[in-house]
């Protein structure tokens, strides 16, 4: 790896992001430090703050990119525009794989804690709504009729479910438990729940 008068201050953030997404990938959000980044790339810890404002920023970016990559599979999952109920369950699946493959960078965006008093950049939190807009569109093409408060509550029920979900699935916690396995456990909660988005009165008497 070259020396820090080799690169551009923008290759040096680039190689920097690299060597933090690697970390993360082997060690997990708890094995990042800026030593280790440097130690990687054959720079100084100065150097890495004149790219970075600190750590967090630098595990802000790598986020930001997981984010990215994570919209990109479930794009890609929906491509061919499938009927609304059936997307909804493709974007489910692909968010499941996603965690399950990508563990420890999907972690890595709930794990990381900014200090107390200071807030995630515009940026990041543009990424996370971009998720979320992916899920509400859809539900408001099975569902026209609902409120757009209706269809975001909505959104977000359903992904903190099949997140939470994930987090019990990725250590096989549910199996250990004596429940499910993790797909069988998202279909049935996007299942219920849809059929009582769908038809709320009918559910109710079920």
């Amino acid at each position: 790896m070259g020396r820090r008068n080799e690169h551009t201050r923008e290759e040096l953030r680039e190689i920097a992001l690299q060597a933090a997404v690697e970390l993360i990938t082997e060690q997990g959000l708890a094995g990042l430090s800026a030593r280790k980044v440097v130690s990687r790339i054959g720079y100084t810890v100065g150097s890495l703050y004149m790219v970075f404002r600190n750590l967090d920023d630098l595990i802000i970016q790598v986020n930001e990119r997981t984010l990215e990559m994570l919209h990109a599979r479930l794009a890609a999952a929906i491509i061919d525009h499938p009927p609304p109920a059936v997307a909804i369950r493709a974007l489910a699946q692909t968010y499941i794989d996603f965690a399950l493959t990508e563990t420890r960078r999907w972690l890595a965006i709930y794990q990381h804690r900014l200090p107390e008093g200071e807030s995630p950049p515009e940026s990041f939190t543009e990424k996370v709504a971009q998720l979320f807009e992916m899920a509400q569109e859809q539900l408001a093409q099975l569902c026209p009729w609902r409120s757009p408060e209706d269809i975001a509550l909505t959104a977000r029920a359903l992904w903190s479910g099949i997140h939470g979900i994930c987090i019990l699935g990725f250590d096989h916690k549910l199996e250990v438990a004596g429940g499910s396995p993790v797909q069988a456990v998202a279909d049935s909660l996007l299942e219920y729940y849809l059929a009582g988005f769908v038809h709320p009165t009918t559910s109710r008497t079920r």
